[in-house]
């Protein structure tokens, strides 16, 4: 019985001075990780580390007697969610591919030592398309996805293939190819399911709707193109019919003949031959303008 009771606190022993778990945490780029590091003992820590990737490499660390943080090889962009004394969670904020990794948390109180490991996964959405050719011939695109998306088409078809293409970054662009050569159905399906999105594209394969399209835009090309010519042959033709009126009207004035203009004579008094009026040249010497005028007024009232 004893043998049993000591085989019990040895057992105990090791399960409370050597804890370790494990726990795996996906959180979407550009969102915020919390990586919980819980205290299964009501006795306060002495000392929190967090390690990344390896037992060796340090990120931020905690102690009490010293009340000191320290950040080694660790963002500015990981930090403490809330005290280390209370709570002493990880946050990542805002989350990118190059922190994935295995994340070590490790705390010491008076009970023992205790570790937590935590793998923390980043999910990508995809940006999904989906196009058609003139071949007939429908494309379902769900690009640069971590991990890669899952794409499937409604009505279900033995014409549809699949190729991908892996990115230095680890993303995946996946891309389907859904045929209808033979298949009456007015439309298909695309369905894209991912672990961060879930998405439902549809298209019509009505080919003659698509030919109608593509005519009815080429004819309103067609009619702006010919709108606009029709108002620059308007506007062309009205500047020459001005230009050449004006040309009319210059040409006429230049052929019409020379305007007589008569000058009316001088009237001399009847009484006034035009040699008894002659004056003699020193006449002009007391030369006077008024007195002249006031001279031709009164003869010309007489």
């Amino acid at each position: 019985m004893a043998q049993k009771w000591a085989v019990l606190a040895v057992l105990l022993f090791l399960l409370i001075n050597l804890v370790e778990a494990h726990k795996r945490v996906s959180v979407e780029a550009g969102h915020e990780a919390v990586l919980s590091c819980p205290n299964i003992s009501k006795v306060p820590l002495l000392l929190v580390t967090w390690k990344r990737n390896c037992r060796s490499c340090y990120c931020l660390s905690y102690r009490r007697d010293q009340n000191e943080t320290r950040r080694l090889n660790c963002s500015e962009r990981i930090t403490w969610k809330y005290s280390p004394v209370s709570d002493p969670a990880l946050r990542i904020y805002p989350v990118n591919l190059g922190d994935e990794g295995i994340y070590t948390c490790e705390f010491a109180n008076s009970e023992g030592n205790f570790h937590f490991l935590f793998s923390l996964i980043v999910i990508v959405p995809p940006t999904v398309t989906l196009t058609h050719d003139e071949s007939r011939v429908a494309a379902c695109q769900a690009s640069a996805g971590k991990p890669a998306a899952d794409i499937s088409w409604i009505p279900a078809s033995n014409h549809s293939s699949e190729e991908e293409f892996h990115h230095p970054n680890g993303t995946v662009t996946r891309v389907s190819y859904f045929g209808w050569t033979n298949i009456s159905f007015p439309s298909v399906t695309c369905l894209v399911t991912h672990a961060a999105m879930n998405q439902t594209l549809v298209i019509g394969l009505n080919y003659t709707s698509v030919l109608q399209t593509r005519t009815t835009s080429h004819r309103l090309l067609y009619i702006l193109t010919g709108a606009a010519a029709g108002v620059v042959a308007v506007t062309g033709v009205t500047v020459c019919l001005i230009f050449r009126h004006r040309a009319c009207c210059l040409r006429k004035r230049a052929q019409a003949p020379a305007e007589h203009f008569t000058t009316r004579g001088w009237g001399f008094p009847p009484s006034c031959g035009r040699r008894a009026c002659d004056f003699p040249e020193d006449i002009y010497v007391n030369y006077n303008p008024r007195s002249i005028y006031v001279f031709l007024e009164e003869h010309r009232h007489k």
